[in-house]
């Protein structure tokens, strides 16, 4: 030991050893926490089946009480915040712009109207559920693009309250849930109407929230359906980096015309968050050939762990009592969002396939 700790704080380069030991010992308890919680859920959802990310979260929760621990507190803040956007911007890897493209502009159009729709239904009926238009546009966010990612990305850049955190959660475990009903219940709605591929892909594709859920209903209803719905998937998570942009662009505006004093200027967060650069770059690179299968399938799921990892972290910084303090209105609200998007890109497929009939 004292041969380690002289090699430690003595020569060249003992201020930087000093520096990595103390970073280790401040953020290493919480970080070894949250991931701990993580490889157990991802082990019962290997085991068993079931959402990944709902398991991580009821984990953490179950260790609330070390999100009071002075020890731990550092490193579960920096994989609820840090870690949660690196996940977010490595999502990029899963998107080509050839896989948009393929789909043409109409599809697009109707996959782009059905997000829009859905984030301004959750804006608009936000305050009559005794919610702030903010978590209004985060339950909109969430059921439009990409389940919980989305619910995480968009809840880091939207104004902070006091149960900021615990709204979020109560959205991941909505979202996850009625994802993972989605999944089971939607093949057999479309069913009846004797879809072709390419609608029954964008009926799937265009209205469940998590990725897998979509993978599962698309394939369950065949290959080239399967195909289809993963592809318009990818186009619903590339919309991510424009909403989540456009987010941070309104609220900048409305800082600047909330300030009446020159002398005092507001300071401007960026236009769009480093993440989402992160996000556009790994899309670009992924576009133009320089990422291989092998890299792709790496940093889909290293993009996956740290997003299990920071619902693990978010977890534990909350509790069951105060997920119950958000009551019913989110809840009913993520289901009218959720039946809205449904009926929305259902009601398109089924005209759709009249006509080619």
């Amino acid at each position: 030991m004292d041969r380690f700790l002289h090699f430690l704080y003595t020569g060249p380069l003992g201020a930087q050893r000093q520096r990595f030991a103390l970073t280790i010992l401040r953020y290493g308890p919480g970080c070894g926490i949250a991931i701990l919680v993580a490889l157990a859920a991802t082990a019962v959802s290997m085991l068993y089946g079931g959402p990944q990310l709902l398991y991580s979260l009821f984990f953490g929760i179950a260790l609330s009480y070390l999100s009071q621990e002075p020890r731990t507190r550092p490193g579960i803040e920096f994989c609820a915040k840090t870690v949660l956007r690196v996940g977010v911007g490595l999502l990029g890897a899963r998107i080509t712009a050839a896989q948009i493209v393929a789909l043409g502009p109409f599809t697009a159009l109707i996959v782009v109207g059905a997000m829009a729709s859905t984030i301004g239904l959750g804006h608009f009926l936000a305050r009559r559920f005794g919610l702030t238009k903010a978590q209004g546009i985060l339950t909109g966010g969430s059921v439009a693009i990409c389940g919980a990612s989305a619910a995480l990305a968009l809840s880091s850049v939207l104004p902070r309250r006091a149960d900021s955190e615990r709204f979020t959660l109560l959205v991941v475990v909505a979202v996850t849930l009625f994802s993972t009903i989605a999944m089971v219940v939607y093949p057999l709605v479309a069913q009846p109407f004797g879809l072709p591929p390419e609608l029954a892909g964008l009926f799937i594709g265009g209205t469940i929230h998590d990725v897998a859920q979509v993978a599962g209903a698309g394939y369950l209803m065949g290959q080239a359906t399967g195909d289809i719905a993963i592809v318009v998937k990818m186009l619903r998570v590339a919309m991510l980096t424009l909403v989540v942009a456009a987010v941070v662009l309104t609220l900048r505006v409305r800082r600047n015309e909330a300030s009446s004093d020159p002398r005092m200027p507001l300071r401007r967060p960026s236009l769009v968050p480093w993440f989402l650069w992160l996000f556009v770059a790994v899309v670009a690179l992924n576009s133009l050939g320089l990422v291989s299968p092998d890299a792709q399938r790496a940093l889909g799921d290293i993009s996956r762990a740290c997003l299990v990892v920071a619902i693990a972290a978010l977890g534990v910084k909350t509790s069951f009592r105060e997920l119950a303090q958000c009551g019913w209105g989110p809840l009913v609200l993520i289901l009218i969002e959720t039946l809205w998007l449904a009926l929305f890109v259902l009601g398109y497929v089924v005209w759709a396939a009249d006509r080619v009939a």
